[in-house]
């Protein structure tokens, strides 16, 4: 049984294979076209999918659309003629796209892939993200949170979900509580996104980033705008808001009344939290007390949504009977909320799908079909990240041969990871693209750039010389699992799944944030990545040598990308990136390369 998944035409376009409902292969399109957040039809990816399978597109049992493009259709034709004329622009600018792409999306699929069109399915957008993780965790059953911008109506689900691992029961996903467009509390943090001078859907997380430099001292401002029940049931007050009919603004003339002039996008910040010396190159003490405004706002938005999230955690609790949860949908990549929701609800176990936003409801799409429509038992639980192409010794050389780079090869993996244990004590910058990259939006070893978490400069260095980005942006610990209770204030690492795929925030222990100052943000807190042996060797291997040599069991970890681009997949794209920075060692496969 070949069923391969497909999202795309919103955001951040993917495609997924599974085989007798295991997942052999997932990819967002973007490591493949070099467009970042890339919404277009995988092409890419599905190739890559086909082939990782052993599969040709003849082969498909079923092919699966992650949500229901004629009722996301309505929604938007009748939200904005109910709002005409003052959703003219966006009527006009929807019309436009839907008749050019996204009306025809049944038609365009069975364009490209050779099936019969009863083995073409849609499922619903919610549906397909709760699927997502529940059926992809560990659980027999659980309760369910979805949250993200908007599906076909829906922007929020509440439910709970069982599963059948022994063929003798069913699988079900009722989804019993739901809030509609254009009440979204992802479509909120998206409109203060665009007001702190980051672009939507791409800098949501540099808010949450932001935030811990600020004070939430503009929390009644925030409810002004959002009202939240006790069951964490909400609404927006929408004449603070514009994205329901303006195609180019997400906030109005009355939310800047309230929380006054919008932030320049890339305009320098700097703060007296960011630089307590006021040792800032372009200091200025207008500016510092400008952007304290701007970072006290991130602090308050992020505390509401955080708090609106517990509430409605805590109503699924009740309301399910469930111990276990499943996060996903777009919101559920806020890792500081995650981390709040692991260690504050009432919930003994929680799982987040690594691909939490469109991308990751491919996934859902797929398991919902094998699962719930085909009735198949559960096998599959997504232990890892590793989903993405590998490359061989021969396009790793062909590739380097291709460029002129001088290059060496160790002789196996023991000397791969005892070599870059001694460039990350030595303070060197290092870049790895080895073995299959990663599903999701996170680096978690297999495309990632390393360095020393000791160094308190490293954090500067690696984001303004390597990186080119916000000086205020913070870096992963990646840490052995086994030593993760030793660092951070946590218990029982291994069960913790979140924590594999670098979507939750926990604070460093008193005692060991010093030792550790490039990955521990303001406020004492990391968004940690725990590493198990069985999952990455060399990876798990590198950290353990280097916390032998130093004492400290842990490496600074980010995407190997530049600012604004995809994380590498090829190894050109890794040859380009390390030439284009101030990356010190590249290791590619077998090779290393260093400058």
């Amino acid at each position: 049984m070949n069923i391969l998944g497909i999202s795309c035409y919103y955001h951040d376009a993917a495609a997924v294979l599974l085989q007798e409902g295991e997942l052999v292969a997932a990819a967002e399109e973007e490591r493949f076209s070099r467009m970042k957040h890339d919404h277009t039809f995988p092409k890419y990816a599905i190739e890559f999918c086909l082939r990782q399978g052993g599969i040709a597109a003849e082969d498909l049992d079923y092919v699966v659309f992650y949500e229901k493009p004629l009722e996301k259709f309505e929604r938007i034709l009748s939200t904005t003629l109910a709002g005409f004329p003052r959703t003219w622009s966006v009527f006009r600018e929807s019309m436009i796209t839907w008749f050019n792409e996204k009306l025809w999306i049944k038609g365009h699929i069975l364009g490209q892939l050779p099936i019969s069109a009863d083995r073409l399915l849609f499922v619903d957008h919610h549906l397909s993200h709760a699927s997502s993780s529940f059926f992809a965790s560990p659980y027999r059953e659980a309760a369910i949170l979805t949250v993200d911008g908007v599906g076909e109506w829906t922007t929020t689900t509440v439910g709970r979900a069982s599963a059948d691992w022994d063929g003798n029961g069913s699988n079900q996903i009722n989804l019993f509580s739901e809030v509609r467009f254009p009440h979204s509390l992802g479509l909120m943090y998206s409109a203060f996104t665009a007001f702190l001078g980051f672009r939507v859907n791409n800098g949501e997380y540099k808010v949450m980033g932001m935030a811990p430099y600020g004070t939430a001292d503009r929390v009644e401002d925030v409810y002004k705008v959002l009202r939240v029940g006790p069951d964490g049931a909400f609404n927006l007050n929408m004449d603070y808001f514009s994205f329901h009919r303006s195609t180019r603004r997400t906030f109005s003339s009355k939310f800047e009344d309230l929380f006054g002039q919008p932030r320049v996008h890339d305009s320098v910040f700097f703060t007296p939290t960011t630089h307590p010396q006021r040792d800032h190159p372009d200091w200025d003490d207008a500016t510092a007390d400008i952007n304290q405004h701007y970072a006290n706002i991130a602090a308050s938005v992020q505390r509401v949504t955080e708090d609106t999230l517990l509430k409605m955690v805590e109503y699924a609790y009740r309301e399910s009977g469930m111990k276990n949860l499943c996060l996903s949908g777009g919101v559920a990549l806020n890792s500081v909320a995650n981390g709040r929701i692991m260690r504050e609800s009432s919930f003994e176990s929680v799982f987040v799908q690594p691909a939490p936003g469109d991308s990751g409801g491919a996934l859902g799409a797929a398991l919902y079909v094998y699962h719930v429509l085909l009735g198949k038992p559960r096998k599959f639980v997504q232990e890892h990240g590793y989903w993405g192409q590998d490359y061989g010794v021969e396009e790793v050389v062909s590739a380097m041969d291709a460029v002129g780079v001088t290059y060496s090869r160790l002789d196996d993996d023991e000397a791969v990871a005892q070599a870059m244990a001694s460039d990350l004590v030595a303070g060197k910058v290092i870049s790895v693209a080895r073995g299959r990259f990663e599903w999701g939006p996170r680096a978690l070893g297999n495309r990632s750039i390393m360095a020393d978490p000791r160094r308190a400069d490293m954090k500067e260095i690696v984001n303004t010389k390597i990186k080119f980005r916000e000086p205020f942006r913070p870096f992963a610990p990646a840490i052995l699992e086994d030593r993760a209770e030793e660092f951070y204030e946590l218990s029982d690492a291994g069960k913790m799944y979140p924590l594999r795929y670098m979507l939750a925030v926990y604070k460093a222990r008193e005692g060991k944030r010093e030792s550790i100052p490039a990955v521990t943000h303001s406020g004492g807190t990391g968004r940690l990545q725990t590493v198990r042996k069985e999952w990455n060797p060399l990876y798990y291997r590198v950290i353990e040598i280097f916390g032998d040599k130093t004492g400290v069991p842990v490496v600074l970890n980010t995407s190997f990308n530049l600012r604004g681009e995809p994380i590498v997949n090829t190894p050109a794209d890794a040859l380009s990136t390390f030439s284009r920075s101030g990356i010190d060692s590249l290791y590619l496969g077998d090779f290393v390369i260093r400058k």
